[in-house]
């Protein structure tokens, strides 16, 4: 947990464009890493050396195009030829073979979660054949939500299309997630700003019309831009 909360905390460094927070929050996540590398490394399960080594031979071993002679002719083609990496590293290592969107977190965000699935779905050549195709799949989806019936064919349709959205900003190549927290704090920094000016004025929120802070809302918008 703590882990995952500082990950959150160096994204919102990140968010912030904040290079100094970035740079705080780089060493918290550093500290957890140097952390768990000692508790394996004092009940002999590994050091952090093999965490480098691992990862440098990784590396290595999964970009042929970078380090070696092998010429790939566009991305889709290097993201197909690292999941044939993937799965002929997990035959010779004797391991069970992994279904192509296992191994993805199921603790992320489902907003992360989604795009991942739908990346490496697509590495694998499932994927719409263009834009339009991904944007009609959305109105599809918006169209049966308006239609559901009950409760329960609501929740099912909205995350149909919130699905949908998620696969239309990997084809724009949005970061669905990055988007979606970005959106969050201007929200918050608009409704601060709503908030502050009905303060200056002795007034709460509750004795302000609707009118009042949508115009201040709009106020605190173009402040943004």
């Amino acid at each position: 947990a703590d882990l995952l909360e500082e990950t959150y905390e160096a994204l919102a460094a990140l968010d912030a464009d904040d290079p100094q927070a970035l740079c705080e929050e780089l060493g918290d996540l550093l500290l957890h890493i140097f952390l768990q590398a000692q508790i394996a490394s004092e009940e002999g399960e590994f050091a952090l050396a093999d965490v480098v080594r691992g990862i440098h031979t990784k590396i290595v071993r999964r970009h042929p195009h970078v380090f070696g002679d092998l010429a790939l002719a566009d991305e889709q083609a290097v993201l197909q030829n690292w999941e044939k990496l993937k799965s002929a590293e997990r035959e010779a290592n004797g391991q069970p073979h992994k279904g192509v969107l296992d191994g993805i977190s199921l603790a992320q965000p489902a907003l992360a979660q989604a795009q991942a699935y739908q990346k490496r779905a697509a590495r694998v050549g499932f994927d719409w054949p263009e834009r339009e195709g991904v944007w009609r799949k959305l109105q599809e989806e918006l169209a049966e939500f308006v239609q559901a019936g009950t409760p329960e064919e609501r929740q099912a349709e909205f995350g149909d299309v919130l699905f949908s959205l998620v696969n239309l900003a990997r084809w724009d190549k949005v970061d669905a997630e990055t988007a979606l927290r970005e959106a969050n704090a201007r929200f918050r920094a608009r409704f601060a700003y709503i908030e502050q000016q009905a303060a200056s004025q002795g007034r709460t929120l509750q004795e302000m019309s609707l009118d009042e802070m949508d115009a201040l809302w709009n106020e605190a918008k173009r402040m943004q831009e």
